[in-house]
């Protein structure tokens, strides 16, 4: 978890990373690749990975690619307009999905008749439809969906991190391909990877929804931390609000060769995982034909976790404003005055919309402080917080 900013969420906080319904999730009726690796441009926002699709005259339609959750999320409007006609009816009982934290919601299915990206296509695909509009307020574009695992089950998927593009191909080259091979053979075909921590194995989901370094279950683990772990902000989740505890754990992590130094991880009692800020150093490859995963990294790339800086504030987002839906205890936002149900308009003078992920990452990053404007009855009131090392 590399990013605990003034506003902490993303899919790892709206959708907790993992979306599983109480049975095995379909994959579509129909996947088509073709011969030659189909490449399609992605945006990185916040450690997770959104590639842009246009197929039709209502596009483009933004996706998530989430490997950690066992679904296909779509919005109302692409699934009214991409229904099939022997889709679920409307009077049929929605479906019970539970996060990786433990919360359950109500969602409705949908079978589509295509999702498209690029010259790769997949027909009738099964789906849950789920109101991306927090998705959409948080990463600060439309997004329209989120891929599950399930999606790219008749087909090779290449998360390039490094080049931002997403590669399908049909099958692993004659030749291979570059990189570490781990398995990750199970009946429901989930990408759990072993893990090790000191003389400790442990499987950890390879989550690419999340937006966090890690989640630890510290059950039978009991992992040492160098700091913490420590009540962490408030996040939105897809069953509601939830607080984090967050902490830095005492020495190596090892993913196959490579040594990962000391991460930020989130601790967790559902399953431990591997997110985007770790997975954004790697090209990640999974072949679910054969239940494996190639992992490739540029050593001249660290991976150490850098510190966790913020405000201790955890925000839900909308166009117009930002409302408090969490402060930690003794942090500067706690200091400042600042309680939950506050609503912030504009940082450093320019609305909230202006400030997307990247933007507020690199301003955590560099500056001592933040100024925040408040909405307090029918006026507006200025705040400057300090941002500090919440996790050093």
């Amino acid at each position: 978890m590399k990013r605990l900013l003034l506003a902490y969420a993303g899919v790892a906080g709206l959708l907790s990373g993992c979306l599983s319904p109480h049975r095995p999730a379909p994959h579509p009726g129909l996947t088509y690749v073709g011969s030659s690796p189909v490449t399609i441009p992605a945006s990185l926002i916040d450690h997770v990975l959104v590639v842009e699709a246009k197929w039709d005259k209502f596009g483009p339609y933004r996706f998530i690619i989430d490997t950690g959750s066992s679904v296909t999320l779509v919005s109302p409007a692409l699934a009214s307009r991409y229904a099939a006609q022997d889709s679920p009816p409307p009077d049929e009982p929605p479906v019970r999905v539970r996060s990786a934290e433990g919360g359950t919601a109500l969602l409705s299915k949908v079978t589509l008749k295509r999702i498209q990206l690029g010259k790769a296509r997949f027909d009738y695909v099964p789906a849950l439809i789920y109101d991306c509009s927090d998705l959409s307020a948080q990463f600060g574009v439309p997004i329209d969906g989120i891929l599950g695992f399930p999606l790219f089950r008749d087909a090779v998927l290449t998360l390039d991190y490094p080049n931002r593009t997403v590669v399908l191909r049909s099958r692993i080259p004659d030749d291979g391909l570059p990189g570490e091979t781990i398995l990750f053979n199970n009946a429901d075909k989930t990408p759990l990877i072993p893990v090790h921590m000191g003389d400790r194995e442990f499987a950890a989901l390879i989550d690419s929804g999340s937006s966090a370094a890690m989640d630890i279950n510290p059950a039978g683990l009991s992992p040492a931390f160098v700091y913490g772990p420590v009540v962490g902000p408030t996040v939105s989740t897809l069953a509601g609000d939830r607080t984090l505890k967050v902490g830095r754990l005492a020495g190596m992590v090892r993913v196959g060769s490579f040594d990962i130094p000391q991460p930020v991880a989130q601790v967790t009692d559902e399953l431990s995982s591997l997110g985007g800020a770790i997975l954004s150093h790697f090209t990640v490859t999974f072949d679910q034909e054969h239940d494996q995963v190639f992992l490739s990294h540029d050593p001249a790339d660290s991976l150490a976790s850098p510190p966790l800086r913020g405000t201790g504030l955890g925000f839900r987002k909308t166009p117009a404003y930002w409302k408090v839906v969490g402060v930690i205890p003794g942090s500067p936002g706690q200091a400042a005055g600042v309680v939950a149900g506050d609503l912030v308009t504009r940082i450093n003078g320019e609305p909230v919309s202006a400030w997307k992920p990247d933007r507020l990452y690199d301003l955590m990053a560099r500056d001592p402080s933040v100024e925040l404007t408040f909405i307090s009855g029918t006026s507006q009131v200025r705040r400057t917080v300090p941002i500090v090392d919440l996790v050093p």
